[in-house]
């Protein structure tokens, strides 16, 4: 795509390689890995469940670099943004086999967003790669537990920007 490569550069996006990932945090740069990806932006729902099937790179890069991890969740991010409900059998089969994203997205919702971060899990070299991601999958839910409203509202997280609207929760 004409001009990618100049945005990238600009927003410092990076291949996600186990190698480039150590070596910044190794140089002490802070990181931002999304472990979900493109997968999980364009098949997540409004219930929130992290998508992150196998994907073990963000812990391995952590252990690597003997660094701790900081879990971090958007509230009411999949409201700003959504893709199509239609077709998703067919969508997913385009990006198993093209890895594009290209499921249709509408939104731009100008929705309250709040970004939470979570308690840092230090560094712990007795932690394989699979325990570091367990770990941090269960921080995450438990922010996402905490802060979102589940399913989440479009219309609802509009209000947010004017009005402080309790959580429900279920007991």
């Amino acid at each position: 795509m004409p001009g990618f490569s100049i945005i990238s550069e600009g927003l410092k996006v990076i291949p996600g390689t186990i190698q480039t990932c150590s070596s910044i945090l190794k140089e002490n740069n802070l990181l931002a890995i999304s472990p979900g990806g493109v997968y999980e932006a364009q098949f997540g729902n409004a219930y929130y469940r992290l998508m992150w099937k196998k994907r073990l790179g963000f812990a391995k890069v952590a252990l690597d670099a003997k660094v701790p991890v900081i879990p971090m969740f958007t509230e009411n991010l999949r409201e700003a943004f959504r893709s199509v409900g239609f077709g998703k059998r067919l969508w997913l089969k385009l990006y198993t086999v093209t890895r594009l994203p290209i499921v249709p997205i509408y939104g731009g919702f100008p929705v309250k967003l709040r970004t939470h971060i979570g308690k840092p899990i230090p560094y712990n070299s007795a932690l394989t790669a699979e325990q570091l991601q367990i770990k941090v999958a269960r921080a995450i839910e438990d922010l996402i537990e905490e802060h979102q409203r589940i399913p989440g509202s479009i219309l609802l997280a509009l209000l947010e920007r004017v009005f402080q609207l309790p959580k429900k929760r279920v007991i």
